[in-house]
């Protein structure tokens, strides 16, 4: 691996970050404080982006996306993860999914999505399944060329500004290992069909502005043309789109670490206390050391694991390392942070509190540390036949 950046890449760190700090940091805190966005706004960032020519970056230029390889792409996302999801939400990467479309559904949902003109949101998760999706209760049962739908999701992140969702459904089940689950079938569904609403979700803790939301399904007729690949194998779809979707959230946590360190860093010069600079005592000087190896570690694990699929390589182990190392790290980093910051790291004037509270969430979503753990462990095993 070659660790030199290409000349694009510099210059796409540079793009991003300037936007980030210049249209990007003025706005948190308004956002932070009333917890939420308005739409007019989401929709400047947005146009300000498209006139970059950043927009759908993660889409591949033959649907008239940025085409990046993934390497790019994570630079990309860890300068966007230096702010607040609600705002880099409007940056706008469709998901990657529907590059599965076939050409009428290409023109529905993926072309508009790439011009920005819709936006998607992911409707996996339901409340008896989380990590064991082949547990999901939402069924979708067919009905000569339509589909009935019927189901709970939650947990839906911005789904209240979203187009359409893309849809997992249970459409029948299939014994594996002695073990009774469920095959699944991808859908896309507009807003406003009959018989699906969009409820505000839960209040978090972390995020805020950055909505989840509860999908209910109650005899939701969809047809046959809004199947997403082939019905009943969902899973090979979610698995040859959607594990990469890891990488985005060590890489935006690598860049809201580094955001946090580089706060800590300049207190700890500046600060005195018994005539010194606080950064000249052990105490905290140690702390910054032990942060910047954390942090340069978790880049080179995420930026290792998105050139191993550049490289066609197998990457599941090194995305779930990168995933799990990126996100404790985060933890960690911005805990230290509060710490050299001492009693003023708890007020929101700083926004070390707003990543404190944000970190926590980057450990679940995705794909949980255990999970990531259990993915590791199996990759290692499984070559020794255990």
């Amino acid at each position: 691996m070659n660790f030199t950046l290409t000349d694009e890449q510099s210059l796409i760190v540079r793009t991003v970050r300037d936007f980030v700090e210049r249209e990007l940091y003025p706005l948190e805190q308004d956002v932070e404080r009333s917890g939420e966005l308005p739409r007019a706004i989401g929709r400047a960032i947005q146009d300000k982006v498209q006139a970059l020519g950043f927009y759908a970056p993660n889409i591949p230029a033959e649907f008239g996306g940025g085409g990046l390889d993934n390497v790019s792409l994570a630079l990309l996302e860890r300068e966007l993860g230096r702010t607040s999801m609600a705002l880099s939400t409007w940056w706008g990467r469709p998901s990657n999914i529907l590059c599965a479309c076939n050409a009428e559904q290409r023109e529905r949902y993926l072309l508009p999505s790439v011009r920005g003109e819709k936006m998607d949101a992911l409707a996996m998760t339901e409340p008896e399944a989380g990590s064991d999706i082949r547990s999901m209760k939402t069924f979708a049962r067919r009905t000569g060329s339509d589909w009935i739908i019927n189901g709970t999701k939650h947990f839906i992140s911005h789904a209240d500004i979203a187009d359409f969702v893309i849809l997992f459904a249970a459409t029948g089940e299939t014994n594996s290992g002695g073990r009774q689950s469920s095959r699944m079938t991808c859908f896309l569904i507009d807003r406003g069909t009959p018989g699906f609403e969009i409820r505000q979700g839960y209040r978090s803790v972390s995020h805020r502005g950055y909505h989840n939301c509860v999908l209910t399904f109650d005899d939701c007729r969809v047809t046959n043309s809004q199947v997403l690949g082939e019905p009943d194998h969902g899973f090979d779809i979610a698995n040859t789109w959607l594990y990469a979707t890891r990488l985005t959230v060590a890489a935006m946590s690598v860049g809201r670490a580094r955001r946090a360190f580089d706060l800590a860093l300049t207190h700890a010069a500046h600060r005195r206390q018994f005539g010194h600079p606080i950064g000249r005592y052990q105490g905290v000087s140690f702390k910054l050391a032990d942060m910047a190896t954390a942090i340069d570690a978790a880049d080179l694990l995420t930026l290792s694991a998105a050139w191993r699929l550049d490289q066609g390589f197998p990457a599941n182990r090194e995305i779930a390392q990168a995933k799990l190392f990126a996100t404790e790290t985060l933890a960690r980093v911005t805990d230290e942070a509060i710490q050299i910051h001492g009693g003023m790291g708890l007020m929101d004037d700083l926004p070390l509190e707003r990543f404190w509270r944000d970190a926590r969430v980057e450990r679940i979503w995705d794909g949980t540390s255990e999970i990531q753990r259990h993915i590791i462990a199996r990759e290692l095993l499984r070559p020794l036949g255990c």
